[in-house]
């Protein structure tokens, strides 16, 4: 058996904020700019949006221990714990299974219920929608070639945990996907994307090793560098757009900015420590914070909105 320690590892539930941020703005827009929602179907969503992305990550971290991409020679961080905690590796597989599975039937249930409220097509659109998210999330890392070994698994990553999440969240409450919900879930898009770009520079030396051929390794270091910055600065850009669009509330321009000048000064930090696999853990909390702060930059105005009577 294996300690919750190391199944919470596994699934890196420590990562999980990502598809948390995704849910919490697509939702949030529908309930306070759209004034939609039903509390059935957003509990079913959460619940199987969560299990898609654990089982995604216990698929990862079963392949990358498989596939040889984590070593002990190369690899320095504790909480790999089939490298450095000898936990077989059949245990992340069962528990990727297991969570794919739960996530499938939570799926199931949500398009009966989207069915009942919107009509068949659209419960046929969100299974279709559903099924592609879990492909991605499997082929990720696992297939002849996985995804996370060319240079699109940023754009796969950022696009379905991001963007088609957030579309996702919007449509299981609405029924529709308008013109300023596709422009809302760019930033989202752009944010994880650029967690990914962090992850993949940091990790470049092992991936070389393992045959990768990331977008990072295409890029070069210097490249590399430059897009996290562009990624996160074109992000909060966008999202302050929305606010000056009325898609997000008004609020949203100064939250924007505020969580802009945090992402500058934390890019600072990041470029004077250099992206290198010594310095990987420090780097992804930073990625991780200017994440975070992204996401209350984009949720608390939303919030806001349904108590007080914010522009």
């Amino acid at each position: 058996m294996i300690t919750p320690y190391q199944f919470a590892r596994i699934v890196e539930i420590r990562t999980k904020l990502v598809s948390v941020s995704s849910f919490a703005i697509g939702t949030l827009y529908a309930i306070a700019m759209v004034g939609e929602w039903e509390p059935v179907r957003l509990l079913v969503m959460f619940l199987a949006v969560f299990a898609v992305d654990m089982g995604t990550t216990a698929f990862n971290t079963f392949f990358d221990y498989w596939k040889g991409v984590d070593r002990k020679e190369l690899n320095r961080e504790e909480d790999k714990v089939l490298v450095h905690q000898n936990v077989p590796p059949g245990y992340a597989l069962i528990i990727a299974v297991g969570l794919f599975l739960i996530a499938g039937i939570l799926g199931l249930v949500l398009a009966f219920l989207v069915g009942k409220a919107f009509g068949f097509t659209s419960a046929l659109g969100l299974l279709g929608t559903g099924a592609l998210c879990m492909a991605v999330g499997f082929f990720y890392n696992g297939g002849p070639r996985p995804l996370s070994f060319t240079p699109f698994g940023e754009l796969f990553a950022g696009g379905f945990l991001g963007g088609v999440l957030v579309l996702l969240s919007i449509f299981v409450q609405t029924g529709r996907i308008t013109p300023q919900a596709l422009l809302l879930a760019v930033p989202s898009t752009l944010l994880v994307a650029s967690i990914l770009t962090v992850n993949n520079t940091c990790d470049m030396e092992g991936d070389r090793v393992a045959g990768r051929l990331t977008l990072s390794i295409l890029l070069g270091h210097h490249a590399s560098r430059i897009l996290v910055y562009a990624q996160g600065i074109l992000g909060y850009l966008i999202l302050a757009l929305c606010g000056l669009l009325d898609i997000l509330p008004r609020l949203t321009l100064p939250t924007a900015a505020l969580g802009l000048t945090h992402a500058l000064l934390t890019y600072r930090r990041m470029h004077r420590r250099g992206y290198a696999h010594a310095t990987k853990g420090p780097s992804m909390q930073d990625i991780l914070s200017i994440f975070l702060v992204f996401t209350l930059a984009a949720v608390v105005p939303l919030a806001l909105r349904l108590f007080l009577p914010v522009p």
